[in-house]
């Protein structure tokens, strides 16, 4: 279970992170059924990735992995091309996704969205770090 405490403070480390980095990001944290539990879009980050930093975190949770991970099987030609249109869109499969575990078992995801792939997937494992 993801509690609205555990959300608080993985974002807290995500903000943290992003803070360091220079770069202003939409956070968003979802629980074992993918449902959001909380969610931040620090000053400046973009307004179009409110909607990607959720579905990010829906996307690690439905498939319990990283979506960076998920995205390698999904170009053309892998065994996952075309999953981004299942789930009535909700499927991202850029970086800044990523499960969040306890005792070994997917309990909910954190989803990150705002800077470059590799900005996100920092941001969003300093975030998991903190769970």
């Amino acid at each position: 279970m993801v509690t609205l405490k555990d959300a608080k403070r993985v974002m807290a480390a995500a903000e943290k992170k992003a803070a360091e980095i220079g770069q202003p990001m939409n956070i968003a944290v979802a629980d074992a059924g993918g449902n959001l539990v909380a969610h931040v879009r620090m000053d400046g980050a973009w307004i179009g990735s409110i909607d990607i930093s959720i579905k990010k975190a829906f996307t690690s949770r439905a498939f319990d992995i990283a979506t960076q991970d998920l995205a390698q099987h999904c170009q053309s030609g892998g065994q996952f091309f075309g999953i981004h249109a299942s789930n009535d869109g909700r499927i991202m499969i850029f970086a800044g996704g990523i499960p969040l575990k306890r005792n070994h078992k997917v309990v909910g995801a954190i989803g990150v969205s705002g800077g470059s792939g590799e900005q996100d997937q920092a941001v969003a494992e300093a975030g998991a770090a903190a769970f």
